[in-house]
């Protein structure tokens, strides 16, 4: 009896194991024209070119060893979806006129007249047009990017206003950080046509660098909710902001739930930020000193900041205040800003957004 009702046990675990994420293959690998199928099958109706984004998906999956499960694939096509409507190369409103509200912008900042600012948007680019008459044009931000790399590139006040940083900093099918791109370029399985930037811009480029951004971390989380909401503030950004909710509770100082846990680009010497000064009041509870919880708070963008002894004895603290268990996930309350956005949205906003695109996906597998 005891025998047939841990095999019963065993076996409910492995079909609830097969409904979460699954970031390395655990099963028989796939047939590549099977996934295929299945991306196609999975696309909304409105979705052009299914064969050809069934084949950079299911290769993005292949490279980095990620199983192509339906959860997994209707993750990256949610994504997508909500990011560019499933196209490359996004037309974005409106897309001139921020740009040059963005150079005046930095003009001002810079103290440059605007008749210098003029002067150079006059000067012919490398494509024989005035780089005035190119930012007119600019409907994406591919043709953005390029505009701004030329301008840098080229134009001696271009490097003066942007210090030869492309202001342009998401692109591509589902919207990845350049910089992350350019970060985690080791592996990228396909030869580079110009730069990372570039690649990010294409779809074959921008699936791989979102698959990385989506699902290339371990994360212990109950519902893909979180993992939505971590694509858009950050790796373990839901798991942090849990953890600050906790040490709220236990300390009784208020904090912003943004899952930063050390303040972001803070040096050596640099004042600690509020989640850090909240856990150091509760440093005799702890029985830590400042250093080590500092040290401990350094890991939180690393899968093991839950293994530390500062996370375990705060969530300890704060289960037995509250007299339960609180969760280990909570949604980052964090408003999101760019030039693009008109409207007040939340990263809450966006993983509901994402969350519902995946559900009906999930619902089109039957």
């Amino acid at each position: 009896m005891r025998h047939c009702f841990v095999t019963l046990l065993l076996t409910v675990v492995l079909l609830l194991g097969g409904c979460a994420f699954q970031r390395t293959q655990q099963e028989s690998p796939r047939r590549p024209a099977d996934v295929r199928a299945e991306i196609v099958r999975l696309m909304p109706t409105s979705a052009g070119d299914r064969e050809g984004w069934a084949v950079d998906i299911q290769a993005a999956f292949a490279a980095q060893n990620i199983a192509p499960t339906t959860s997994n694939l209707c993750a990256v096509l949610a994504v997508a979806e909500q990011e560019s409507g499933l196209r490359v190369d996004p037309v974005v409103a409106g897309l001139a006129k921020i740009a040059r509200q963005e150079i005046d912008r930095r003009a001002a900042a810079k103290h440059v007249p605007g008749f210098l600012v003029d002067a150079a948007l006059w000067l012919k680019s490398p494509d024989g047009r005035r780089y005035s008459e190119r930012l007119a044009a600019a409907r994406t931000e591919k043709q953005l990017s390029g505009i701004f790399q030329d301008f840098i590139g080229m134009v001696p006040l271009g490097k003066r206003l942007f210090g030869g940083l492309n202001p342009v900093h998401t692109g591509g099918p589902m919207q990845v950080s350049i910089a992350f791109a350019e970060a985690h370029a080791q592996g990228y399985p396909y030869p580079v046509q110009g730069s990372i930037r570039d690649e990010v811009f294409s779809r074959r480029g921008g699936i791989y660098f979102g698959v990385v951004h989506l699902l290339g971390y371990p994360a212990d989380y109950t519902q893909p909710l979180y993992r939505f909401a971590d694509f858009n503030a950050g790796w373990y950004a839901s798991r942090n902001a849990a953890f600050q909710h906790a040490v709220s509770v236990a300390s009784g100082i208020p904090l912003a739930l943004d899952g930063d846990l050390v303040q972001p680009d803070a040096g050596f010497g640099d004042p600690p930020g509020a989640t850090e000064l909240a856990v150091r009041s509760l440093a005799a509870q702890l029985d830590m000193s400042d250093s080590a919880i500092h040290r401990a708070l350094g890991q939180g963008e690393r899968q093991d900041f839950a293994d530390t002894k500062l996370y375990a004895r705060v969530f300890a603290l704060a289960d037995e205040i509250e007299r339960k268990p609180l969760p280990r996930a909570v949604l980052p309350g964090i408003t999101l800003k760019s030039p693009k956005i008109t409207r007040k949205l939340t990263t809450a906003w966006f993983a509901k957004r994402v969350d519902d695109r995946w559900q009906r996906c999930m619902g089109r597998a039957g």
